[in-house]
């Protein structure tokens, strides 16, 4: 009973964070799977999947973002995402050692973590770069075509090696590549219409790969969902600057804790 409520807490800290920011599902949830629950770095990367496309479902809902997506950039993004998903996926199922698999997934985890911490850290000097590549660039509409594309693939390998990327690296591609294009909530929006099939197709990779933790996934959407639901229309939010902040340092400190335990 206590294990099962530890779960549920966990779930619910996340699911605030969530509800929060926008950012933190797979950034904190897999380091906590791992670090604190003792999980396998490949079922916990599963789990995760499936906890944060259930999650993010929820965030939709709430935040009712689906009047400001733009499906354009979607499925530009998808259009590289998706076949870095399957790529990623097909290396699970043809890797040999399940020990070197776990090491993989340890060492790229880290990485991706300290990446996401420093583009929340780095989201304006990042939007102005993009600012100015747009105005001074020729044919600026075709390198973006071909940099959305390349940013889906690697943001596709990257959620499904470490379940981390979905929402914080398409966030720091977008603000990067679009920052005309989607300014303030049509970004978030945009981002996260993107995310959810991602990490819907992933999970679903890594379910069949028997990567996934059916009784704890469920203890942590029992705390997650109702943690969104009141951070995102309860709470009173913090100023973004902050929010960022926050997250970046727990990003910080996760990765270093997941880099020394390879």
């Amino acid at each position: 009973m206590a294990d099962s409520f530890i779960f549920v807490a966990a779930g619910l800290l996340v699911g605030i964070m969530v509800g929060l920011t926008g950012v933190g599902g797979g950034s904190l949830m897999t380091p906590l799977l791992i670090l604190i629950f003792g999980q396998s770095p490949t079922t916990a990367v599963g789990t995760d999947l499936a906890f944060a496309a259930i999650t993010k479902v929820a965030a939709t809902a709430s935040f009712g973002y689906s009047r400001r997506v733009d499906w354009r950039v979607v499925a530009r993004l998808a259009l590289g995402s998706i076949p870095g998903a399957a790529a990623a996926i097909a290396w699970f199922s043809l890797a040999p050692n399940l020990l070197v698999v776990d090491h993989l997934v340890l060492r790229a985890l880290a990485v991706v973590l300290a990446i996401t911490a420093l583009g929340l850290v780095l989201q304006h000097p990042l939007r102005r770069v993009g600012l100015k590549l747009a105005t001074s660039l020729a044919g600026a509409e075709r390198h973006q075509r071909l940099l959305t594309l390349l940013a889906g693939f690697l943001i596709g390998v990257a959620v499904t090696l470490t379940s981390v990327g979905a929402g914080a690296l398409g966030t720091v591609a977008l603000v990067w590549l679009y920052p005309l294009r989607l300014p303030g909530d049509r970004l978030v929006a945009t981002d996260i219409a993107h995310a959810l099939p991602i990490t819907v197709i992933a999970g679903l990779g890594h379910a069949a790969l028997g990567h996934l933790n059916l009784p704890v996934l469920a203890l942590l959407l029992i705390g997650s969902i109702p943690g969104i639901l009141l951070a995102s229309r309860i709470v009173i939010r913090l100023p973004q600057a902050i929010t960022r902040a926050l997250v970046a340092v727990m990003l910080i400190v996760a990765a270093g804790r997941v880099f020394l335990t390879t």
